[in-house]
């Protein structure tokens, strides 16, 4: 029953945090409701199928898998492409469907040449800070915006939704750092209860959309056409494969940390395993016709404030979301959680974040050269979080995609800084 708990409060947690993104690509591309709830439907069910995936054959840690921010930016360049590159938009998406399926080759090429295992050693404590700080600073936008109700530019604040939602913040936080060891373990599927009967009684929650199709469907396949050779998404799977695994390594060592200093569980080195289970996951994803996965960092913030380092609960999390992905209603009921509340639940379970990215600071051989990596890095990913993304538009697609990325831009530049810095000491 305790794992059956868990794993419903994993499955809420994914699904709370992962269903924003496919309708956005969904609107991007303008499908109508129909492909949009399919579209959703596809990648939900991709999102748990690849977090089973990794929990047997992968990384075997609770790190839930949510849709790359990489393959985002990527999905809406393309959409931008339509009718200058590509003549519709079933060539645009036929095209980011077979780069799908590159990648995934790409991962597990990547794997056994032994790449993988060579990229792990660059993620040293500063990397990780770095990495952790960047992420929470890009995703603070949406959440705040969230919690203010504002979902589109120039919407005006609700004070409505801004008191439940501050109302949820605390609920959350309380319950988190309850003494009562159930009630702690169980605090997002809790909060995100409390926060849906609180905007309930605001009269705040969005309508239900039921469909009038089968209450039972099988996502479909290739359903973007067959897979094809495109040279220049080739290039730009090669180069953005090369981006989630240092996404993938990140989101590893950020959890391999925190079970070793908050439960004192040691994982042994899996890098290898998850760079393969992370390439089956793309081909699955580019098979289904939805986003391309990638280990989410966020999991080690839900791990530690939930209290749930077990593997037990996480895998049931995954089965129920592969099954709940399968019956159109239950989607649309989830889809209905007001949006607020899984800003602030997400909210409260990124400070822990924060707290994680300072104390990975701590553990910096070289304090000095620590800052100074972290200087470049920051300024450099923070303030490409600013260039607004119509000031790349006559860049090349990959390099529109990247330079639109400041936690990536920001990370990669701290690597090269920091061994920089390294080969003129070793030198001395």
């Amino acid at each position: 029953m305790k794992n059956l708990a868990g794993g419903i409060q994993w499955a809420v947690f994914l699904l709370a945090s992962s269903i924003a993104a496919p309708i956005a690509i969904a609107s991007v591309f303008g499908m109508d409701a129909g492909d949009t709830t399919l579209f959703v439907q596809r990648t939900i069910f991709v999102l748990g199928v690849a977090c089973l995936i990794q929990a047997f054959i992968g990384h075997k840690m609770p790190i839930n898998e949510g849709p790359a921010g990489l393959w985002w930016g990527i999905f809406i360049v393309y959409a931008g492409l339509i009718g200058m590159m590509y003549p519709t938009m079933a060539a645009s998406l036929q095209a980011l469907q077979s780069g799908l399926i590159y990648s995934g080759v790409l991962f597990m090429v990547f794997a056994y040449t032994g790449l993988v295992e060579k990229m792990k050693s660059l993620f040293t404590p500063t990397i990780t800070f770095i990495y952790l700080l960047l992420l929470v600073l890009q995703l603070s936008e949406s959440i705040l915006k969230g919690l203010l109700g504002i979902v589109a530019e120039g919407d005006p604040i609700d004070g409505i939704i801004v008191f439940g939602a501050v109302l949820v913040i605390v609920i959350t936080f309380y319950l988190m750092g309850h003494k009562t060891a159930w009630v702690n373990r169980y605090s997002v599927l809790l909060a995100i209860s409390a926060g849906w009967l609180i905007f309930l009684l605001l009269n705040k929650t969005p309508n239900i959309a039921f469909g009038e199709s089968s209450t039972f469907s099988l996502p479909k396949m290739f359903v973007f056409g067959p897979v094809i050779w495109d040279s220049g998404m080739f290039v730009t799977a090669l180069f953005l494969t090369i981006l989630l695994i240092a996404n993938m390594m990140a989101s590893v060592r950020v959890m391999e940390t925190l079970l070793k200093n908050e439960f004192a569980i040691v994982k042994k080195d899996r890098v290898k395993q998850a760079s393969v289970a992370s390439g089956l996951n793309q081909i699955l994803a580019g098979a289904f016709s939805s986003i391309g996965p990638v280990p989410i960092s966020g999991a080690a913030g839900f791990v530690s404030a939930t209290r749930t380092p077990s593997l037990k609960p996480f895998v049931i999390g995954g089965i129920l979301v592969v099954l709940v992905s399968l019956f159109p209603d239950i989607m649309a009921l989830l889809a209905a959680l007001p949006a607020p509340v899984a800003y602030a639940v997400i909210f409260a379970i990124f400070t822990k974040m924060v707290e994680m990215a300072f104390s990975e600071l701590t553990e910096a051989e070289d304090r000095q050269r620590a800052y100074k990596v972290s200087a470049f890095g920051l300024m450099i990913g923070v303030g490409l979080m600013f260039v607004p993304s119509e000031s790349m538009v006559n860049l090349p697609s990959v390099l529109a995609a990247t330079l639109s990325n400041g936690l990536i831009v920001g990370t990669m530049t701290a690597i090269a800084v920091e061994q920089a810095l390294k080969w003129s000491s070793a030198r001395k």
